[in-house]
């Protein structure tokens, strides 16, 4: 590999960078300039030694060295140690309440250094014929830890089921249960995204815009060039890295201990502390965030990192889809609905992740259900109908409006392209890297057979031996929705960089196939989108192989090896929590630890399986007309592609996927959308248009410490101050002063509703 290609390849990134960059500048750009030409004909423009695709040439190499190390004793080694790592991690924030996530960005920025240093300090000895140092620590080596860092690094799916059948329902199964249902859940998905891979792989057409940052960042951290307007000067990447890693994490012992309002930074509602509209609409535990701000990156990127946006592609403009959504959804729209009383939602919080009884309390589960946790259909008659906060209601609706406008959205700007796609997958010939991945030995159908056959026993037993009220014609039906759907979603997925979920609609179909069952209504929902989503972590990571050339073979097992770790040991923290954390789960868990994806899980199994849509959306019910929301979904696309069609430039363009972006509500609320907002408009918009060279140099660099610091701030005083001595530590003097107790002591933190009920006289419906 010569310094010149490596170069060159920069440099193309670097063109296309600065496109893009005077396309935004201009104020020309149109939903069908997105990322690609929808009417680009590969066949008569195939570049014989590259891709026929701007973006991939300008962000993917077009050579490959087949005998750089790969598969070495150094990759695995760090690749489990990052596997056990990053999972245990993010398992032990996903419980806690802010939260953050330590994702891919993080894990390639964090490994590159670490397997330079293992380069230049562990000797070159051999075992069992393989060096533990083979030299330089390599591109390919470096995609291989990141994969297996990352595949199993997000919360598994299904530890929300063990989590809500011990918290809500009270059931708890052995570990063998749960890590069966963990390990089917995780794998059986790899198997269905192997037979794709062959539409959603290896086609030039499918692009996975995704992937194609990871590839420039990769690249970039290989070589001495980097992208960027020009050559800015200054520190290196590294020790940017490092500087702002400590600063993060020393900065988090400020708003995590010494002064925790600045965390919740509800400044209004300190000066009027029992106003209940004014802790309303500035509050951030169950009001709308007109406070703005907040100094917690804990907070702040909750979502998502909003330095971490992909910005050469179409997505590029997803920050302020999300911001203007939020703005509609939940400044305008729940504000006027609310004070008019829609829903009886003045008896309520105006946001809360709770469900509450037609008396404003929690709604108490235990009087409506068996033993089994199945509805009692005279107890609920006597008891009450379930009754949401607004925000929550909102996103249900929006939930409803996505299902629809996702496809109807699609239809309208993609469906030309994707049908150029689907006739082309199939019938294209192979670019330059598909070319270059045939010298490698393929994965042989049988293995992904083998992986298919002992996840689904693992899910039979699952469903069979314990008991969740779920049937294996169930399980053939939710496995069957995540099938019919792979390649389409795949599909679309590679060409819009955009993912079709299928929670909802698995809801809605288990609630009315079997209702009152809330816990084989968890699984079906689990196995039929979960499944589904699997599959495209497992194609998308292949397709980073496939564009950085590493060979099939060692991408499979990596994926399918650290999937089983980061299961295990996601599993094993979530057991020593509930073991060692008191009243985890608990919304008065003073530490945060109150989950609140839990909650989001457990009250969508209420709605949807103890008391179902018949009982919650069906004619008469509370929540019926949020059906309505399906066909204005479908038809709200097609009104913004008529305006922007008459208006090509306007800021309408922009507006198409608004609603997608905040499906994070809830667990997520204003404090986390607001301050989120207002930070990517600095970095993704002021920053990168004026200063891009400095940001095309830290902007990925400093999201990564930024994670990374404020992970491990959080874990040193939790476990320094906050856990030994049974959190005693400071508890007369730090953890009692003004500043760790004034937000605490508001309307907006004990989820004060505008009205109340008098004794014994409930709101809402005399007969449901």
């Amino acid at each position: 590999m010569s310094a010149t290609v490596e170069d060159d390849n920069h440099e193309n990134f670097l063109e296309y960078g600065l496109q893009t960059e005077k396309s935004a500048a201009s104020g020309r750009a149109t939903p069908d300039s997105n990322f690609f030409d929808p009417n680009f004909d590969s066949d008569a423009d195939t570049l014989e030694d590259d891709s026929p695709y701007p973006e991939v040439r300008s962000a993917v190499a077009n050579y490959d060295d087949d005998e750089m190390p790969v598969s070495t004793i150094r990759a695995w080694v760090l690749g489990i140690c990052w596997a056990v790592i990053f999972p245990g991690v993010n398992q032990f924030f996903y419980m806690r309440y802010p939260s953050i996530v330590l994702g891919g960005l993080v894990a390639q920025l964090v490994v590159f250094p670490v397997g330079r240093a293992w380069a230049h300090v562990v000797p070159s000895v051999k075992i069992f014929g393989h060096s533990l140092n083979p030299g330089p620590f390599t591109i390919k080596e470096h995609v291989l830890v990141t994969i297996m860092a990352t595949v199993g690094a997000v919360s598994a799916y299904a530890t929300d089921i063990i989590a809500v059948q011990r918290v809500y329902y009270h059931q708890r199964f052995n570990f063998i249960y749960g890590w069966m249902l963990v390990m089917s859940t995780q794998l059986i998905g790899f198997s269905m995204g192997g037979i794709a891979r062959r539409f959603l792989v290896a086609p030039p057409s499918m692009i996975w815009p995704n992937t194609l940052v990871q590839c420039a960042l990769f690249n970039t951290l290989h070589s001495q060039s980097y992208a960027g307007v020009g050559r800015h000067e200054g520190m290196s990447r590294e020790r940017f890295f490092l500087y702002a890693f400590v600063g993060a994490a020393v900065w988090y012992i400020v708003p995590g201990y010494l002064f925790q309002a600045l965390s919740f930074f509800s400044w209004v509602c300190w000066l009027a502390p029992n106003n209940k509209k004014v802790n309303q609409i500035f509050g951030y535990r169950s009001g709308l965030g007109f406070s703005l701000l907040s100094f917690d990156w804990n907070q702040i990127a909750l979502i998502g990192s909003p330095l971490a946006t992909p910005c050469v592609s179409f997505a590029g403009w997803a920050e302020a889809n999300i911001a203007i959504g939020f703005l509609v959804f939940f400044w305008f729209l729940t504000p006027i609905l609310y004070y008019s009383n829609v829903w009886n939602s003045q008896y309520l919080p105006i946001s809360s992740r709770g469900f509450y009884d037609n008396m404003g309390e929690s709604y108490d589960l235990n009087r409506i259900t068996d033993a089994d946790g199945t509805i009692n259909m005279k107890a609920y008659q006597e008891y009450s109908p379930l009754y949401l906060s607004l925000t929550f209601v909102i996103s249900y609706a929006l939930s409803f409006t996505a299902i629809t406008a996702t496809i109807t959205h699609t239809i309208l700007y993609f469906w030309k392209p994707i049908r150029l796609h689907f006739g082309r997958t199939l019938k294209e010939q192979p670019d330059i890297h598909a070319r270059l991945m045939s010298n490698y030995r393929q994965v042989p159908e049988w293995w992904y057979a083998c992986i298919f056959v002992l996840t689904f026993t693992f899910a039979c037993i699952c469903v069979e031996i314990w008991h969740t009220a779920m049937s294996i014609w169930a399980l053939f039906i939710a496995l069957l929705i995540a099938f019919l759907y792979v390649v389409p979603i795949g599909m679309i997925q590679a060409v819009t960089n955009f993912q079709i979920g299928l929670n909802v609609v698995t809801e809605l179909i288990i609630g009315f196939m079997i209702p009152g069952r809330p816990i084989a209504m968890m699984i079906f929902k689990t196995y039929g989108y979960i499944t589904m989503a699997q599959a495209m972590q497992f194609t998308a990571d292949f397709k980073l192989g496939h564009y950085m050339k590493v060979p099939p073979r060692p991408m499979f097992w990596a994926q399918v090896i650290a999937t089983i770790i980061a299961g295990t040991v996601q599993l094993g923290v979530q057991a020593w929590m509930f073991t060692n954390i008191p009243e985890l789960c608990s919304s008065t868990q003073e530490d945060g630890f109150i989950c609140p994806g839990t909650q989001v899980f457990g009250t969508a199994s209420v709605v949807w399986g103890v008391i179902g849509p018949r009982l919650q959306f069906s004619k008469g019910q509370a929540y019926y007309t949020l059906l309505f929301f399906l066909p204005i979904g479908a038809i709200c696309p097609v009104i913004l592609y008529l305006i922007s069609r008459r208006y090509p430039y306007s800021v309408i363009n922009y507006l198409n996927l608004m609603v997608a972006g905040l499906s994070g509500i809830p667990p997520a609320s204003a404090v986390n959308y607001v301050p989120w907002a207002i930070v990517g408009f600095v970095f993704q918009f002021v920053i990168r248009r004026w200063h891009f060279s400095f940001w095309a140099k830290y902007n990925y660099v400093l999201s990564a410490a930024l994670d990374a610091g404020t992970a491990i701030g959080f874990m040193l005083v939790y476990f320094c101050l906050q856990f030994p001595l049974s959190g005693t530590i400071g508890a007369n003097t730090i953890q009692q002063w003004w500043g760790n107790r004034v937000y605490m002591e508001t309307a907006d933190w004990q989820y004060v509703p505008l009205k109340t009920v008098s004794s014994g006289n409930p709101f809402g419906p005399s007969v449901w």
